[in-house]
């Protein structure tokens, strides 16, 4: 399932759109391997009968199902979004949760990465946004160094866009003259 571009206001562009980084997703794929070895050594090694067989590999089949395919699932429908507007993070399959960070709000971007998350390239960003709700940190997020980067640009040129500075205050003042 895609991000919905509806939830995007008139101006707004889409900048960045990450998932949590791929490594969320090596365990369910350890987890699909060994099932699939198990029945298929099931199979060849034991003398077991059709029925018999048919239940190991359902039960398999539910295994996989919960530890591969709705962490899969999860992953996907996981989106962290940045606009020149704001950053946007959606999460869920069935029920949704999001939260919305206009980049005015934004006050400091951080991010941090152990070793073995710095060699994988993904790390977690903190971003500390005025309001009640304090700070939200994005776990997993990859590419974080250069997604501080982009957001850090992106809330400097939202600061300019709504910075009164010296050009509009002579503009100000001649169009007061004029009138």
């Amino acid at each position: 399932m895609g991000f919905p571009e509806s939830v995007l206001t008139k101006d707004e562009q889409v900048v960045l759109h990450l998932h949590p980084h791929w490594k969320a997703l090596f365990l369910p794929v350890v987890w699909f391997v060994l099932a699939l070895a198990a029945v298929i050594a099931l199979a060849i090694f034991t003398s077991w009968g059709l029925i018999p067989m048919l239940i190991v590999a359902g039960v398999a089949l539910v295994v996989v199902l919960v530890v591969t395919v709705w962490p899969w699932i999860k992953w996907r429908t996981t989106h962290y979004v940045f606009t020149n507007e704001r950053v946007i993070m959606r999460s869920g399959v069935f029920s949704r949760s999001g939260r919305d960070i206009p980049l005015g709000r934004v006050n400091d971007v951080s991010f941090s990465h152990s070793l073995f998350e710095r060699m994988l390239g993904c790390g977690t960003l903190t971003i500390e946004s005025a309001g009640e709700r304090g700070q939200v940190q994005l776990n997993g997020l990859p590419k974080v160094e250069k997604t501080q980067s982009v957001l850090y640009e992106l809330v400097d040129a939202d600061r300019q866009k709504h910075t009164f500075g010296d050009d509009d205050r002579e503009a100000l003042v001649n169009e007061i003259k004029n009138d």
